[in-house]
């Protein structure tokens, strides 16, 4: 079993440590790591500040308002060549949740929580609550599948989404009225790679017309229709499998 990671209250106490140093979390981390996952002196645990650094060592102070580690060693996460990024439409009920978490388990640099035209769920009115939801979501999802770094998350309109399209080396709507898989779409061996999944409705023809227009392409990740929960993530997965060596 991997040490256990958890997230630096000061991401720059991880990121400017050095071996033999003590580093320290503090508040509801620390009381997580301590009292629920019942980390105690002499245990090795990883600690990372989210963007991709860590320091791995020994638990020399754990209570409730602190964990201690003694910096034994330093890691750091490779950056890949390409950077994705999900465009997901918000979703009822804890789906957004769940693709949120699986999508930062296979490694998504950034989230990006998009209402559609057909979402039930709206978050005009209050974004940020449901960002800081999704937020957490990804940070917990980062600590359990042991990633030094945790994807940002930030909400777009569909005009926004169409500039990440045209900014973008390669964007895909994913979306059952093509007959073109994935595989059969050239990956970039670098740069950036843009995924956009619809609500439960679907995307409308406003939205494709504006996002192929912009330079979208439309490609299947399976022969069936998938949750929008699971198809950013399967799409991800394939992506990842298939990416120039």
């Amino acid at each position: 079993m991997t040490d256990a990671l958890f997230l630096a209250d000061r991401p720059a106490d991880v990121t400017g440590a050095s071996v033999g140093e003590i580093v320290t979390i503090t508040g509801d981390e620390a009381r997580h790591a301590v009292a629920v996952r019942r980390v105690r002196p002499g245990e090795r645990v990883c600690l990372a500040d989210g963007e991709g650094h860590g320091v791995r060592g020994e638990v020399v102070e754990a209570d409730r308002q602190r964990l201690a580690v003694r910096v034994a060693e330093i890691v750091a996460a490779p950056r890949r060549p390409v950077r994705y990024t999900v465009v997901q439409a918000l979703a009822k009920g804890d789906r957004g949740d769940t693709a949120v978490e699986t999508l930062t388990e296979l490694g998504v640099d950034e989230i990006v929580a998009w209402q559609a035209a057909r979402c039930v769920v709206r978050w005009e009115a209050k974004a940020d609550k449901g960002l800081a939801k999704w937020t957490a979501a990804a940070r917990g999802a980062a600590k359990q599948s042991r990633r030094l770094r945790v994807p940002s998350v930030r909400y777009a309109t569909t005009s926004e989404v169409v500039t990440l399209v045209r900014e973008a080396d390669l964007a895909v709507v994913l979306h059952e009225s093509t007959d073109r898989w994935l595989r059969d779409v050239p990956l970039p061996a670098s740069g950036s790679v843009v995924f956009i999944v619809g609500p439960e409705g679907g995307v409308s023809d406003e939205e494709l017309a504006v996002f192929t227009g912009a330079g979208a392409r439309l490609a299947l990740v399976s022969d069936g229709v998938l949750r929008t929960s699971t198809a950013g993530t399967v799409a991800l997965a394939q992506a990842t499998a298939l990416a120039p060596a």
